[in-house]
Formats: C-alpha cells, structure tokens, sequence
C-alpha cells in the first residue's frame, strides 16, 4: 500500500521527536524500590533532576559507586537550560545543596536509616565539569540490583516542574506492574514531603491534581485516582496506573517533551 502524505508527515514528526529524545535524555534511571518507597526527603525539582541524572550516568559494568563525571553544559544541554554565568552558579549552588541534605529509608521492621545524598564533590571551575561520588550507603540501593527495582528513561520526568510530579511518577511507576495501589493521605502526604497541606482539598489541588497532570501529559503512564472516604473525612487514596502502549499517546506525550524542553512545536 503506498504511504499517504499524512503518513510521511508522521514518520518524519516522529523521527524529529525521537532525536530530541535520544542521548543522555534516553538513559535509563534504576533504582530499588526500596529507595522509591520507602524513603522520605524533601528535594526542589532541580535537585530531583539533577540526583536522577546523575543515577541515569551510572554505568551497566559499575559493580560499585564510583565517581560520576557530571558536565553542567551537558545537564543544561539535556534540560533545555540556557548556559548562562547564573545557572552555572545555580547548579553549583544546588550541588552543594544537595551535599548537604539527608534522606530517611524507612523500613517495615521499625528501624529506618538516614544517609546522604552526595559523599563529595569536585568542582573544575575551569572545565565546567564536576567529579561527584554518591554516599556509599546508597550502594545497595542503585547497584547489583536483580529485583524489586524500578527503571524508565530519564525525558520522562525532564518537563515536569513540580517537585510532587516527579516524586510522585516514580512512586506509582514503581507500582505499575500490579496496576493498583492505595494509600492512606498522611502516609503519602509524608511520603511527598507535602505535610504543609492540612485540608484535603488543598493537597488535592496544589499536589495530587498537578502531578497527576504533568504525569499524564509528559510521562510513561496513565494515572487515575479516587478519594475514600471514612466518615465525613478523606482518608485513603487508591490510584489504578498501567503503562501507555498505544504509539500515537506515546508520541503525543514525547512531542508535549520535547516542545516543553526546546520549544520547539
């Protein structure tokens, strides 16, 4: 059958997306689901994205932490920032953030266990690049890693600008695989560091119903949810998740990417 004008405009819509797509974009993030789970920390988006892409550079062959090679020009490269003397010293900034903050990994049996983000950081002024090492107790949690994990392309949390999106696309993407799962408000509320949000109404607005949106429009996954109730009060929140197979939802979701990345239409 010969191919139609509409769908040589399709191929080649797709083939423009892919590339925007390909790189250090496509790399995957692994992670325990352990460390998606169960742990609680509260980081901005930069800090996300830039603690996921570092994760994305480490390499299949790594058997052990070693000393991620993070370029600010590739970073702002694959995110669609402008290279300028303030973002230069804002990534700086925020790698020194992050050095700075802690994480809590919860655990069924009671006990929970704080470590670091960043071990250390060099920064070549010169060079733009700079040689980070993660806290060798995150070891277990991104290395040798044969079950219970989590892994997906890093574009999909790239033009997410809620710190609730990305937290909360990898936390029902870490569940996708039985397609439902519940949880009580206040758990996921702690979970998403979103506490702050006392009325229900306002943490489904300002948390649930943005990252819910930014999921759907830029992500892997579809998502729906329900609230329960018990009583006159919300109390539980059951979310139904399955992955997207259809290749013209996919490519919506990649071109909604890239146009929000580069500006491109």
């Amino acid at each position: 059958m010969p191919d139609t004008g509409q769908e040589t405009a399709k191929k080649t819509a797709a083939k423009k997306i892919s590339g925007g797509l390909s790189g250090a974009r496509s790399y995957k993030v692994i992670k325990s689901n352990d460390l998606i789970q169960k742990a609680r920390f509260d980081l901005s988006v930069q800090e996300q994205k830039i603690i996921l892409y570092l994760i994305s550079k480490i390499k299949p062959e790594n058997d052990k932490l070693t000393t991620i090679n993070f370029s600010i020009k590739e970073f702002c490269s694959v995110c669609g920032i402008n290279l300028s003397g303030k973002n230069y010293i804002d990534i700086s900034a925020t790698i020194k953030n992050l050095a700075d903050k802690s994480l809590w990994i919860h655990f069924d049996d009671g006990k929970k266990v704080l470590m670091r983000w960043i071990q250390r950081a060099i920064i070549d002024d010169n060079s733009g690049i700079m040689h980070i090492r993660f806290d060798e107790l995150l070891e277990p949690y991104l290395f040798h890693l044969k079950k219970n994990f989590t892994q997906y392309e890093f574009y999909n949390i790239l033009a997410m600008k809620s710190q609730y999106s990305i937290r909360l696309y990898e936390i029902l993407r870490s569940y996708e695989y039985i397609h439902n799962v519940e949880f009580e408000i206040e758990d996921l509320k702690e979970k998403l560091q979103s506490g702050h949000y006392e009325r229900y109404q306002d943490f489904r607005r300002r948390v649930l119903d943005t990252a819910v949106k930014e999921i759907l429009d830029f992500s892997d996954i579809n998502v729906t949810y329900v609230s329960v109730k018990e009583g006159a009060k919300y109390t539980r929140i059951s979310f139904s998740v399955c992955r997207k197979k259809d290749l013209d939802e996919n490519f919506a979701a990649w071109k909604r990417i890239v146009t929000a990345i580069e500006g491109q239409s």
